[in-house]
């Protein structure tokens, strides 16, 4: 008989599944609670792929076999009570895909920041180098996907919190984590500890002949690295320090130090700027660096680096006022180095839904380089209680064209207005893309 395979959540990871699962000869059924794209629904019928959408069925869902697990959905919802009570194993996407990769080497990004950048840099590296690799995962296609249509000799995976919760063999030759910051603390309980576990299972598979590269500086990290049994080569990165192995800067330049060889590199060939991205450049090129690609492919494709649509990406000027689209700042963590790199007086849009944010760390650089606050969500008030005293103007907005439009009000020649909401989008926008997009629109109409 047929192994019954399940996929609880139709995004793209779950169309995914879905599709690689009916591939490798499963019954397969996917359950969506919501509604299906338009194009997704086509490419299950095309494939003969049973579904539902707009609720669940539990019968159908509690005669899987596995059951493999949108990241959108959490622990707390109904139907995983179900399928964990009666003893269903529940996967990731990525776990599923891990399964097919039949030799094919994997390098795998996760961190509560920079880890788009890190991702799109060592996969720009990669291609640069001539290498036939795919990106994947929380960027563009899903990992199952690419499995499924065009496997690939190398995947860079873009990882989650949510996607490693629930892998249980995949193991990446490279790991990276950028760094660990509150974030997504509603999904773990408030409590800090679950969101740590949860990143360090990047390693959890890992053997001697993998590389772990981690930040010396980031200081959650550092203080749970020993917590765990850590069997890969952990390789370090640092701006604090000389190191005999890894990556670290020192009188602006970078050193990469690997198995005998040292490569360096001035930061000013960087094509992306701010300290935040020092940090991606020599995560990035010290996985590549463990990829065996040649140091020249390397310092050629960091010199090349586009940066990416929603981070920090300049959207253009009006009358001497610049506008920087930070969208895909979700978290406090992110806003604070948005706001770290500016040195021009900021009117800075914030606000979203709330993750349990703490505004204390951001107080500091507020008063230095903030004149306003926009405020751009359903429910402003923490904002309001965080910054109230430190900046005099501070105005509630509903949408990207108001808040566009009131930013530009209180901003003069020289200024900048800088979009980096330190919360998700959900409340009034699809997603970080969206709420990028409209407000590069509404800049537009100025």
């Amino acid at each position: 008989m047929k192994k019954r395979i399940v996929i609880l959540g139709g995004g793209e990871s779950g169309i995914g599944a879905a599709l690689l699962a009916s591939k490798k000869g499963y019954d397969v059924f996917l359950s969506d609670a919501g509604k299906l794209k338009e194009e997704w629904r086509k490419e299950l019928k095309n494939n003969a792929i049973p579904f539902e959408e707009g609720g669940h069925s539990i019968d159908k869902i509690l005669e899987a076999d596995e059951l493999v697990k949108s990241p959108g959905i959490p622990e707390t919802a109904p139907i995983l009570c179900d399928v964990r009570k009666k003893g269903i194993l529940v996967i990731s996407e990525i776990e599923f895909a891990y399964r097919y990769c039949d030799g094919s080497k994997i390098v795998a990004i996760t961190g509560s920041n920079g880890k788009t950048t890190t991702t799109s840099l060592i996969y720009h590296i990669c291609k640069h180098a001539g290498l036939q690799c795919a990106l994947v995962g929380n960027i563009g296609y899903s990992f199952a996907r690419q499995v499924a249509f065009d496997p690939q000799p190398l995947y860079v995976v873009e990882v989650s919190s949510f996607q490693l919760d629930d892998i249980v063999t995949f193991r990446p030759n490279v790991a990276v984590l950028t760094n660990i910051t509150e974030d997504h603390l509603d999904r773990y309980d408030y409590k800090m500890q679950n969101y740590v576990n949860s990143k360090f299972r990047i390693v959890m598979n890992q053997i001697e002949t993998d590389v772990f590269i981690y930040c010396l500086d980031d200081e959650v990290t550092m203080k749970n690295i020993n917590k765990y049994p850590i069997k890969s080569t952990q390789v370090p990165i640092t701006m604090s320090r000389e190191l005999p192995q890894g990556a670290y800067l020192m009188n602006a330049k970078m050193h990469l130090k690997w198995k005998n060889e040292e490569m360096q590199m001035s930061v000013e060939d960087f094509a992306i700027k701010g300290k935040h991205n020092k940090y991606n450049n020599m995560a990035a090129s010290m996985a590549a660096t463990a990829l065996d690609i040649r140091k020249e492919k390397i310092r050629e494709a960091l010199q090349t680096f586009e940066s990416l649509e929603h981070r920090m990406e300049p959207v253009g000027q009006v009358r001497g006022v610049e506008f920087i689209n930070d969208s895909k700042a979700t978290n406090i963590n992110s806003t604070w180095f948005a706001l770290e790199s500016m040195n021009k007086p900021v009117i800075l849009i914030l606000g979203g839904v709330d993750k349990g944010n703490d505004y204390e760390v951001l107080k500091d650089l507020v008063k230095e380089k903030v004149k306003a606050i926009v405020c751009m969500g359903t429910d402003n008030r923490k904002i309001h209680e965080a910054f109230g005293n430190i900046v005099s103007l501070m105005v509630n907005t509903s949408n990207a064209e108001e808040a566009v439009n009131a930013a530009f009000h209180f901003a003069n020649n020289g200024d900048v207005v800088l979009l980096s909401p330190a919360c998700a989008s959900f409340d009034l926008f699809k997603n970080y893309e969206d709420r990028g997009k409209q407000f590069k629109q509404a800049v537009r109409n100025l």
